[in-house]
């Protein structure tokens, strides 16, 4: 494997920087994703990437998509990391949309993929249950026929961002007798039906990131099926395969680091710069080998996707791997701040409800909420332990 870009390449990397210095949302310069982002900010880049056709680089071209291969794909989200630029939320772009273009039929396409691309349909989740969550083929939701519709009814949870969605992909169980991966659909819903309510769940970082979404006798028409009933597992292993690569976050952890070792050169350690302390050097080091070793193996993933391999069990090596870089990168981010973090008091930070001036630098304000909110990455998307589980089947072979 040729790790070097070709010339063609640098030249598409310097195409990309030039427009995302040209067109980038200036509201939003080095916002990165925060607890206080209002549905406006999270779309903005998206729409501009949505009028330039670049909203959904992996998609099919006949769907929207760019044609780009997987290193351009992957250059362009280095790019992007290096500015920390807010980019097009994963529920349409990278999970329900990749779902119907494969499963669904001509209407659905047509229906539902003009609004994922132009970033003026926001979608949401409705995968995990209270008694449903890395074991979810135990999901209790249920989808049953009356007439032309689907009456559904249950709780689904950890419903990211849904309080503003238009629209969500659930899975629900539509045979009871079937076996557990057995008898589950995929319906859409469209979120202003009768009967979904939306509760926001506030979480440890002080945000209202995730819900718990009630569905009570909704009525949902039988055309929001995708595929065929009681199939709906299968779709749902080939979303989340999709989900889990785009966990990984690579190119965000080496920008995190690049910003760690900015602050760790502002922060001072008995009198020096803290990054010249050893222990902290010494994890700081381990980090960045870390996230190299990450690094090729997301671009052996890549290549294999050039190859015309589509993402497979490797992709749970990404999501375990990629979500302990960044849980470490905040924990190392926050001992880097030390005490400046202390005035952060869950959901009222300086910029978020509070009438109180920041105390310490701009660097400071935010690593305390987003230390707080990176616990959940080695929870969501099927926990790390079922990834390992995962690995030893389909990997491994035991």
């Amino acid at each position: 494997m040729n790790l070097e870009f070709t010339p063609e390449e640098q030249a598409f990397r310097d195409e990309v920087r030039a427009f995302i210095a040209e067109n980038y949302p200036k509201h939003l310069a080095d916002f990165g994703m925060r607890e206080d982002m209002e549905r406006e900010d999270f779309l903005a880049w998206h729409k501009v990437l949505g009028k330039k056709g670049w909203s959904v680089p992996a998609w099919p071209v006949e769907y929207g998509g760019t044609g780009w291969t997987p290193t351009q794909r992957y250059i362009w989200s280095e790019e992007n990391a290096r500015i920390n630029a807010v980019m097009p939320l994963p529920f349409g772009v990278s999970m329900v949309g990749p779902v119907i273009y494969t499963f669904g039929n001509a209407e659905q396409k047509a229906k539902h993929l003009p609004g994922i691309v132009s970033g003026d349909v926001w979608w949401c989740q409705g995968y995990s249950e209270p008694g449903a969550g890395s074991d979810l083929a135990s999901l209790k939701t249920t989808a049953v026929r009356d007439g032309d519709h689907y009456v559904i009814n249950g709780q689904k949870t950890w419903t990211t961002l849904a309080q503003h969605a238009d629209w969500g992909f659930f899975l629900c169980r539509t045979d009871p007798t079937a076996k557990a991966q057995e008898g589950i659909s995929f319906i859409l819903v469209d979120m202003k039906t009768p009967g979904v309510e939306v509760k926001p769940i506030k979480l440890l970082d002080g945000g209202y990131e995730v819900n718990e979404t009630w569905l009570t006798d909704v009525r949902v028409p039988v055309e929001n099926l995708v595929g065929q009933e009681n199939k709906g597992w299968t779709y749902a292993k080939f979303l989340l395969a999709h989900e889990r690569s785009g966990i990984a976050g690579v190119a965000r952890s080496k920008r995190g680091v690049e910003k760690l070792r900015e602050i760790a050169t502002h922060e001072t350690l008995d009198g020096q710069p803290l990054i010249k302390d050893f222990d902290f050097a010494k994890k700081v080091s381990q980090l960045e080998i870390d996230l190299a070793a990450l690094e090729i193996t997301e671009l052996r993933t890549l290549a294999g996707e050039q190859a015309g391999k589509g993402p497979g069990p490797e992709s749970s090596i990404l999501k375990i791997k990629g979500t302990e870089i960044q849980q470490r990168l905040t924990e190392l981010t926050l001992e880097a701040v030390g005490t400046y973090s202390a005035p952060y008091m869950g959901g009222v930070s300086n910029d978020n409800g509070s009438n109180e001036h920041p105390v310490g630098p701009d660097y400071a304000t935010h690593a305390a909420a987003t230390y707080f909110n990176m616990r959940k990455t080695s929870i969501y998307g099927g926990s790390n332990e079922i990834q390992r589980n995962i690995i030893t089947k389909m990997i491994l072979g035991l």
